[in-house]
């Protein structure tokens, strides 16, 4: 029998007033505990660690114009925010299925609307890609109404044990299903120096592509390794080491920014998992049923516009959206990340 005392041990604390780290910050990850704390971090303008702020819901809403007893699809469930806000809509009648490929958080969103109230009979929490629509739609479907928001979720930025993000260090991972595929710090070994830098500017438009892949390839040519965000951000600031010091530092900002996304879509294979999504969209949709995406960067909204345009004229679609819609300044204003999006619609004939 072992009769040493247990030591009680206490939450790791931050010093002052402000916390910095992703697990100090264990008010905001907590949200039902200390809604005082997340609605002060909100009211900043800030989106609280581990949780996802839904964009354009306002817009959405207006477009979809949900009915009870309508069949419809989230097709990227995430944090729950836009999915939760549909199912107001529906009011107890029809039903909403809700797809995500993250086996982490998807988890944690099925429970958190479990608890207020939303069972099987109204929510069907799918555990797959949206490239998958084409199977759904043929289980619960055809939809009445169906909403793909193309964004990462802030809870999965924020955490650094899922490395997207360069403002802390942690693996280089980036993979959406942390369960299949290669992580970015392996693909980064995989690729060439020409492949890498037609990845950096095919997949973000980074103005340094060339220069990064050089440094990158410089690195392993030492015998060296990029396994960490951190690392990264170091190998990015070295390859832009040149630039004068006045204008380096958001520069790098910038090149950091952009190479992750460029990595993140590569290793998740975004583009051609959007493309085939598209090209089902139609499929799944009811005669007169609307399909709202929300996208973040330029070769998203691309894919998109075209994608449109194509069923519109082929008659597949009986109306689309002249331009895109964007959030309104005050939404910008009270959260940062809504700056960059676009959302485009389309009515099914």
């Amino acid at each position: 029998m072992n009769d040493t005392p247990t030591t009680h041990r206490r939450r790791p604390r931050y010093s002052g007033t402000h916390p910095t780290k992703y697990e100090q910050k264990y008010k905001e990850l907590n949200p039902e505990k200390y809604a005082d704390t997340v609605a002060h971090v909100i009211s900043k303008g800030n989106t609280p660690a581990g949780m996802h702020i839904p964009i354009c819901v306002r817009e959405i809403l207006d477009f979809l114009d949900i009915q009870p007893g309508q069949k419809g699809l989230d097709a990227t469930l995430g944090y729950g925010g836009h999915t939760l806000e549909m199912l107001k809509c529906l009011n107890g009648e029809g039903h909403l299925c809700a797809l995500d490929v993250d086996p982490i958080e998807s988890v944690k969103t099925e429970a958190r609307l479990r608890k207020q109230g939303y069972g099987p009979e109204i929510l069907t929490v799918i555990h797959t890609n949206f490239s998958n629509i084409d199977q759904v739609a043929k289980q619960y479907g055809p939809f009445q109404f169906i909403l793909a928001d193309l964004g990462v979720s802030s809870m999965q930025i924020d955490n650094p044990e899922r490395g997207f993000s360069y403002k802390a260090d942690g693996p280089l991972d980036l993979r959406l299903n942390p369960e299949k595929g290669v992580t970015a710090a392996e693909r980064l070994r995989e690729v060439d120096r020409e492949e890498l830098e037609g990845m950096l500017a095919e997949n973000s438009d980074e103005p340094y592509a060339a220069e990064i892949a050089k440094e990158v390839h410089a690195v392993f040519r030492r015998g060296e390794r990029i396994d960490t965000t951190g690392e990264l951000r170091q190998v990015i600031e070295k390859a832009l080491s040149f630039l004068p010091e006045a204008e380096r530092k958001e520069t790098v900002k910038k090149s950091c920014q952009r190479t992750f996304q460029a990595l993140r879509i590569d290793v998740n294979s975004e583009f051609e998992v959007l493309y085939e999504f598209l090209e089902k969209l139609p499929g799944a949709l009811a005669p007169g049923g609307k399909a709202a995406i929300l996208t973040f960067h330029s070769g998203e909204d691309r894919m998109v516009k075209r994608s449109f345009k194509e069923w519109n004229r082929a008659g597949i679609y009986r109306e689309i959206s002249a331009d895109v819609i964007r959030p309104s300044a005050e939404e910008c204003a009270r959260n940062s990340r809504a700056r960059s999006t676009k959302m485009r619609w389309a009515v099914r004939a």
